[in-house]
């Protein structure tokens, strides 16, 4: 596992105890965006999410956002039609002894086509039926529930 090295301005959150993070499901016509996790990475490896991301610097959630699509998925800003945000809540991590600050976010897209980075391992589209299936991150349904009606 490649260590994390914080950039000048950006808060290493890996061993402090509530962590802000971001964590967003990508819409295309009607269906839901879910990546499976690397096996290497330090939390929850192997798990199907959306994206996500500590909130480790000034940028704003929307410019942090745009920033982890573009990473993340490869897709660019030009092709986000919409960023709605949802409650945020705080969910308890035992094993990892953090509690994270989870911002939900709902990302509408108007392309299908995504190039993971190291991160993600693979990815499917689906309904909230069909994702339910899959091994979720701890949360992730809540994430969902929160940006449900955006």
């Amino acid at each position: 596992m490649e260590e994390f090295k914080p950039k000048p301005g950006q808060v290493d959150f890996a061993h402090i105890r509530w962590a802000p993070v971001i964590n967003y499901v990508v819409r295309y016509k009607g269906k839901m965006l879910l990546v499976r996790r690397s096996k290497d990475l330090h939390f929850y490896p192997g798990y199907w999410n959306g994206v996500s991301g500590f909130l480790d610097d000034k940028k704003s959630l929307k410019q942090k956002v745009e920033e982890e699509i573009r990473e993340e998925l490869g897709i660019s800003r030009t092709h986000i039609r919409k960023i709605s945000f949802g409650a945020i809540f705080h969910q308890d991590a035992p094993k990892y002894k953090k509690t994270w600050i989870v911002h939900p976010v709902l990302v509408e897209v108007d392309i299908d086509k995504i190039q993971l980075d190291r991160e993600g391992v693979e990815y499917q589209w689906g309904t909230f039926l069909e994702i339910q299936k899959l091994r979720l991150l701890p949360g992730l349904s809540r994430v969902i529930d929160e940006i449900a009606n955006l």
